[in-house]
């Protein structure tokens, strides 16, 4: 049976923080119940089935892209070299790979084919999709831990009032998408670079 991998990433839009990517090779004698698009399920569904995917893929792997190297290639070619590192990472090769979206990573040895809302569609990138956003939202988790002043763990790093706020307050961190206009303008405003 053909070895198919699914990728997704999360983290386009905040504006601080890694884009994470995640590759996945499910087993077909062993079904995961309830695999969907991370952000139709709870959070709780979310660490339950992380930890289930873990443990029952044949092969899964999780890479990232710097808020630093977003802001040297910009977010699509961040989200795309996040997701080919997260399949050249993987134990086992796919012969053919599934990517949420409308593009798929560059420089890869099998073939590739780009699933809008494949994340909904498609198990295997399902399974990509949860894994990617359960560490993207530790990693925030982590950072609110650094920075408690800027809310990461209850915005996850988006762009919402209570951030833009912060910002506006604190000044932008080190993990701050510096390319990202609404960080370049508070810097901007503030005299920094």
């Amino acid at each position: 049976m053909m070895k198919i991998a699914g990728a997704d990433e999360a983290g386009r839009g905040p504006l601080v923080g890694s884009v994470v990517a995640a590759a996945v090779i499910l087993d077909p004698n062993n079904p995961i119940e309830g695999l969907n698009d991370s952000k139709k399920l709870s959070e709780k569904k979310r660490e339950k089935l992380f930890i289930e995917i873990q443990e029952k893929a044949l092969a899964w792997a999780i890479a990232e892209c710097s808020a630093a190297e977003i802001d040297e290639y910009n977010i699509l070619q961040a989200s795309l070299l996040a997701m080919r590192r997260a399949v050249e990472k993987l134990s086992v090769q796919p012969e053919h790979l599934l990517v949420d979206g409308n593009k798929v990573p560059q420089g890869l040895s099998m073939s590739c084919d780009a699933v809008v809302g494949g994340d909904a569609l498609h198990p295997e990138i399902s399974a990509a999709s949860i894994l990617a956003k359960v560490t993207r939202d530790r990693e925030m988790v982590e950072l609110d831990a650094k920075y408690p002043q800027y809310g990461f763990a209850k915005h996850k790093g988006y762009p919402t009032k209570a951030h833009f706020e912060a910002i506006a307050q604190y000044g932008v961190i080190d993990e701050h998408r510096r390319s990202f206009g609404p960080v370049r303008k508070v810097i901007v405003e503030q005299g920094g670079k």
